[in-house]
């Protein structure tokens, strides 16, 4: 006997290696993409023949993807509904699995019960995956209750198949450290698919070496938890911590998600669904409305961030999504009211992407689609949404989310969606109608719609006060229209409205797409400028001509300008001493700072918003401006032309309003980062003083100056003649670079002046919009006659008043006759003081006392431009050199690019509009060190 079983046993010892010679033969048992990628990875093994596929049948004509890759590789495929009937194994299904002459099954993720004749009908067993630390979590939804009993680490086992659920020999396990921000989504998709994938290939590869072992499952730990895809156990226990209901709904996220009942106020109840849950400790819920839920003593809140849920323990849970019906909302709109957000105005473009999106969706779902196909209803699960995404994605590279496939399951909300990410890198249609109140201004051979509402999170909205603001058209003095004047209370709501961009939407955008909207808001304006133009002529008493260059050309050129920077903002590799022995990486980030506050003057209305705006949205800040009270309704136009450009709501907001109202509540409120000003010294001043006192905000100041412009002897006379009018009178005066005091030297001083004088009496005064006009009214009537008064003081000072200095004769409207003042002394008030009109004051030099002369033009608190007049090269360098001022024109003047940096130096301000200098106030740095 003794040399009988010896002889058995090197009968079978050879059997064996001859076996693990030769290729072994796998059956590979399952669905889904997890088995598909199983399958591709063993298809490289040299030593492994897969012999065929056992799946389940089609759903409609949907083919599961384990099916469809087998096919592709011709090896035999096989679909069963079942594989048993009342216990007992269906002979025809064993014979078609016998056929195949399996050695090694192989299960990757199986839903269906496998007889144990197929379990045992191959030579070496069948190995299975399970996605838990065995003998914890036994069961089909073990995942889901891995997060649900808040374990600390997840994993997964591969064990040898026995007749028990889950509970055969070990082969192997892995395991991660759960964390907290982890769902049944994330976990799956970070280490269980991935590593599983993998550790199926390891576990076959043991089994072909021979060396794959069989480890005893203790019972010791053993758990078997419940089928998580039985309703009855979605339903979420309220009476529990805190953390359990977080743990609950994470579990759950995002298939099936765990159910909540609302009971509404008229006595009905509503069956919804919680994702996204998080715990929650910042702190007291403002302005949240409650909610109540069945099984919850406690009132949940519906706030800006989401569901607050409290806990028996007093701790808080939030939850971001919410589940009604089959579309997914966020939370925090439970009580917003529905609107229709479908779009019929497709253009040919878009109807052709739509039928490629089309073509997707059937692919994905076999079958065929129509506008009212659901994704979820159609059999689709998460994989599928998955892959739906990154089609999608790669197809017209738009930020699409998982999330937002469950937001808009119905095939016509997902094209909606994809047509707005879409128009985020396209301009809307110009015959698209927007709804807002607006007046009808009839001008210019034109009639032009212009919005008389705020403009809040993408809507012209009333003021909350029904304030309004009386405009004025300078031109006549007569009343234009009423617009909505905003209220602290406004400033709030577009503060907020902008904060959730902020943290939002914006988020979404690439800086690429970011540039791209910029490019289509400057097109718009270019589409549109002649209205602007119109606008800002009647609105602020700008020429027309001027106002078409320079008002609106150089804000087109701006955004232009700025959309080209959005892709290049970065920050540097830093070196620095290591921390030895190991190596230290240091590097900085450039990030936008957040919600910023604008504030602009009255002077060039739509191009001091873009030289401010531009740079701020091209770093990737959200914002809200206050236009000047006076002339607000370019900014309100061009309000209207950034939702046609596609920029989502809540990334820029427009409120006219008083300065003393919504500017100070601009200043004040906490949630704004940043303030950008433009106006006088003493409110820039002001403005400093809240924005220390609010929160410390960063601001930049464009404020008041008192530019010198120096005119030699030597210089080109005509040249300086023609500049220096323009430094004085162009745009009336209104103009914050204005040449406030002229030093002209004593040997051409009489002859400067008597050829200003000769080209004054010949300039046409008038109609901002007639096209011969070169000098139009000052922009409002406390600003006329602030100018009259400070001509009569500077009489009443002894200056000469050698021309104007009064309102023009027999015109109707605040046209000021331009006004030359000659010897003006530096002790004077008007040779200190801005007047921000159309005044020169001239004083004399001796050429041989340049010293003195620099002394004199620094002589002022204000240092936001400067000037000079010469041949000499040595000695515009040399005032260059001394001058006091942030802009230095040498042999012109009033040459601004978007390019170049603008801003002042004492109390003209600090900080700088345009060129790459602005991008800087728009962006904090951060620096990060990581050890290695």
């Amino acid at each position: 006997m003794a040399s009988g079983g010896l002889t058995c046993v090197k009968y079978l010892t050879f059997f064996c290696n001859l076996l693990f010679a030769l290729k072994m033969r796998i059956a590979i048992i399952g669905q889904s993409n997890f088995a598909a990628d199983v399958l591709e990875l063993l298809l490289d093994r040299p030593n492994i023949q897969i012999v065929g596929v056992f799946t389940i049948p089609d759903r409609g004509s949907r083919e599961d993807i384990l099916a469809t890759t087998a096919i592709i590789h011709n090896i035999p495929v096989f679909k069963f509904a079942c594989w048993r009937r009342k216990g007992v194994a269906l002979p025809e299904v064993l014979e078609q699995y016998k056929s195949v002459g399996a050695t090694l099954n192989v299960l990757p993720f199986c839903s269906q019960f496998i007889p144990m004749e197929v379990i045992d009908g191959a030579l070496l067993g069948s190995i299975c995956y399970h996605p838990s630390i065995l003998p914890r979590h036994r069961g089909a939804s073990a995942i889901s209750w891995t997060l649900i009993e808040g374990d600390e680490v997840a994993g997964f086992s591969i064990f040898w198949a026995d007749d028990g659920l889950d509970t055969g020999p070990l082969l192997l396990t892995r395991q991660t450290n759960l964390e907290p921000t982890d769902t049944l989504d994330t976990i799956y998709k970070r280490f269980l698919y991935p590593e599983g994938v993998k550790a199926m290939g390891v576990a076959v590869d043991m089994v072909a070496s021979g060396v794959a072992p069989k480890i005893i499952q203790t019972e010791v730990g053993a758990t078997y938890d419940p089928a998580m895809f039985k309703t009855e156990n979605q339903v979420i226990n309220l009476q529990a911590t805190a953390e359990k209901i977080w743990n609950f709904v994470r579990g759950l996220d995002s298939v099936p998600g765990a159910i909540a009942t609302v009971l509404h106020e008229n006595g009905t109840e509503e069956q919804i669904r919680l994702f996204g849950a998080h715990l929650y400790s910042a702190g007291p819920v403002s302005k949240g409305k409650f909610l109540r839920l069945r099984g919850l003593t406690k009132t949940a809140w519906i706030h800006s961030g989401g569901l607050l849920i409290e806990g028996t323990d007093g701790a808080f849970v939030n939850i971001r999504r919410i589940k009604r019906g089959t579309k997914v909302i966020n939370a925090s709109e439970w009580f917003k009211q529905a609107e229709d957000q479908s779009i019929t105005d497709f253009s040919e473009d878009e109807l052709v992407k739509r039928s490629l999106v089309a073509g997707i969706w059937k692919a994905i779902l076999k079958e065929d689609v129509d506008s009212s196909t659901d994704f979820f209803a159609s059999g689709a699960g998460s994989m599928d949404v998955v892959r739906l995404v990154e089609e999608v994605k790669e197809t017209f590279d738009v930020p699409l989310q998982n999330e937002q496939v469950f937001m808009a399951p119905v095939f016509e909300e997902f094209f909606s969606l994809l047509v707005r990410f879409l128009r985020q890198g396209s301009a809307y249609s110009d015959d698209q109608q927007l709804n807002f109140q607006a007046f009808t201004l009839k001008a210019n051979k034109r009639e032009i719609r212009v919005p008389t509402q705020l403009f809040i999170n993408g809507e012209f909205v009333d003021a909350d006060s029904q304030r309004t603001l009386e405009i004025v058209n300078p031109t006549n003095e007569e009343v234009l229209c009423r617009v909505a004047c905003a209220s602290a209370t406004d400033v709030d709501k577009a503060v907020q409205a902008a904060h959730s961009a902020f943290y939002g939407s914006w988020r979404q955008i690439t800086p690429r797409q970011r540039g791209q909207l910029m490019l289509n808001l400057a097109d718009l304006m270019e589409r549109n400028k002649e209205e602007l133009a119109t606008i800002e002529s009647v609105d602020s008493g700008a020429v027309y001509t001027l106002a078409l260059k320079t008002h609106v050309g150089m804000s087109i050129e701006a955004w232009r300008y700025f959309a080209g920077w959005c892709d290049k903002i970065q920050g540097n590799t830093i070196p620095v001493n290591p921390a030895r022995p190991n190596n230290v990486l240091t590097f900085t980030r450039k990030e936008p700072i957040g919600v910023c506050g604008l504030i602009t003057p009255w002077n060039y209305p739509l191009m001091m918003l873009s030289w401010k705006m531009a740079a701020c949205i091209a770093a990737g800040n959200t914002c809200l401006i206050k236009p000047a009270q006076t002339c607000p309704l370019t900014a309100l136009k061009f309000a209207e032309l950034t939702v046609r450009a596609g920029f989502p709501p809540g990334v820029i907001n427009v409120l006219p309003g008083k300065g003393s109202d919504a500017g100070q509540a601009v200043a004040d409120h906490e949630l704004v980062r940043k303030l950008g000003f433009t106006g006088s010294t003493p409110i820039g001043k002001h403005i400093m003083k809240s924005c220390a006192d609010s929160n410390l905000k960063k601001c930049s100041l464009e404020l008041g100056g008192k530019s010198p412009l120096i005119i030699f002897a030597d210089c080109d006379m005509d040249k300086a003649v023609r500049h220096g009018m323009s430094s004085v009178f162009f745009n009336k005066g209104e103009n914050c670079i204005a040449a406030g005091r002229l030093f002209v030297e004593d040997r051409i001083h009489d002859e400067f002046i008597r050829r200003v004088l000769k080209d004054l009496r010949t300039m046409t005064i008038g109609d901002p919009l007639d096209r011969s006009t070169a000098h139009g009214p000052q922009n409002h009537k406390a600003h006329f006659d602030k100018l009259l008064e400070f001509c009569r003081r500077g009489v009443d000072e002894g200056a000469k008043l050698v021309y104007g200095g009064c309102r023009v004769p027999h015109l109707k409207g605040y046209f000021f006759t331009p006004t030359v003042f000659t010897n003006v002394t530096d002790d004077m008030f008007i040779a200190q003081e801005e007047s921000f009109g159309p005044i020169m004051i001239i004083s004399k030099f001796n050429g041989s006392d340049v010293d003195s002369l620099m002394q004199r033009a620094n002589r002022t608190e204000y240092g936001l431009a400067s000037g000079v007049f010469t041949k000499d090269i040595g000695k515009a360098l040399n005032f260059a050199d001394r001058i006091e001022a942030g802009t230095v024109f040498v042999n012109l003047y009033n040459k601004t690019d978007v390019a170049a940096p603008f801003g002042g130096f004492k109390q003209s301000g600090y900080g700088k509009d345009l060129g790459q200098e602005a991008l800087n106030e728009y962006l904090k740095t951060k620096c990060v060190t990581v050890e290695y």
